[in-house]
């Protein structure tokens, strides 16, 4: 297993079978089952699925077969209730009382790679960066590296910018196919996104299904050694092999917010069963069986400390869902 999984990641357990579609769990499907080939389960437990290993259960987990099996729970749901994407689940909080709504979880139908051109490759949503990356790196395409350094997938890191190591998404992205609340399939090219830093215009429910990038003709051994120097720099400085969720808060404009956390005096402070990273303080651990609250709340009292000391108001980057 590589270091950008965890054990019970779906990119490590899922078969990527997809059998007709049963509803799990005792309750009425929000939309009629009928025609639909992926496994749709109520009261799913989503605690396994995210890195932190802890929060509530989602109302609704959809896990469909393939593209034209999610347009059309799309279409009969029709925007009924919310929506939201899994990827790999490590930028995120799932509060304790669980989603509301329909959880859409990306299997391995949707994690294919296909060089479409000398310097681009299109990728499915479920794509993990490494994958990403290795499948450029195959084909001589220069550009993709720092996806090696960003513990997600494609559809994740193209709805929030996600970047590592001087560079982001906005830079390499050409277009990305989502699929609309109402069910319907759009192609955005990377201009309509309107990317900020960590931030994108896409509407809440809209589901990223595929994307495509550029890179530059580079070297398949200098484009390798690059992404070796990637990962071995996150092994040095991140807590990786612990029950975490990335970087917790936005660097600040002109400054770092692991220094300030540091600079506040909260490394290694602990909150329950959460505690912030020793190792980069940018980072919140699950440490003794930590509910999401206390996570949650170990972040905001981080950012108190922060604000109290440097007068900086740090912003949360990891996502936070869920009812309390």
């Amino acid at each position: 297993m590589n270091a950008m999984t965890q054990h019970g990641d779906w990119y490590d357990l899922d078969d990527g079978s997809a059998p007709t579609c049963a509803v799990e769990g005792g309750a009425d499907a929000p939309v009629s089952i009928e025609g639909i080939r992926g496994d749709l389960t109520c009261n799913a437990p989503l605690a396994k699925l995210v890195w932190f290993k802890s929060g509530g259960a989602a109302d609704w987990l959809f896990e469909p077969a393939d593209l034209d099996d999610l347009r059309l729970f799309l279409e009969r749901l029709n925007g009924s209730m919310p929506v939201m994407a899994l990827g790999l689940g490590s930028n995120l909080i799932i509060r304790d009382g669980g989603v509301p709504g329909i959880v859409i979880r990306l299997g391995k139908s949707f994690s294919e790679c296909d060089i479409t051109g000398a310097t681009t490759i299109a990728c499915g949503a479920g794509t993990p960066g490494i994958l990403a990356a290795s499948s450029a790196r195959d084909a001589g395409i220069a550009g993709l590296e720092f996806l090696r350094g960003i513990p997600g997938t494609v559809g994740g890191f193209v709805r929030m910018n996600g970047g590592a190591y001087g560079r982001e998404v906005a830079d390499i992205l050409i277009d990305c196919d989502v699929i609309m609340p109402d069910g319907e399939l759009v192609t955005l090219p990377v201009a309509d996104l309107r990317y900020t830093y960590r931030h994108s215009a896409l509407p809440d429910g809209a589901v990223v299904v595929a994307a495509r990038f550029e890179g530059t003709p580079g070297d398949p051994e200098e484009i390798g050694a690059e992404m070796d120097r990637i990962a071995e720099a996150r092994e040095n400085s991140q807590p990786l092999r612990t029950k975490t969720g990335g970087s917790t808060f936005k660097n600040p404009e002109g400054g770092k917010a692991w220094q300030l956390v540091d600079e506040a005096g909260c490394r290694g402070f602990q909150m329950g069963g959460a505690q912030v990273s020793e190792k980069h303080t940018n980072f919140l651990i699950n440490k003794d069986d930590a509910t999401s609250a206390d996570i949650e709340g170990l972040g905001e009292e981080v950012r108190r400390r922060v604000y109290e000391k440097s007068g900086v108001e740090l912003e949360w980057e990891i996502q936070r869902v869920g009812r309390p």
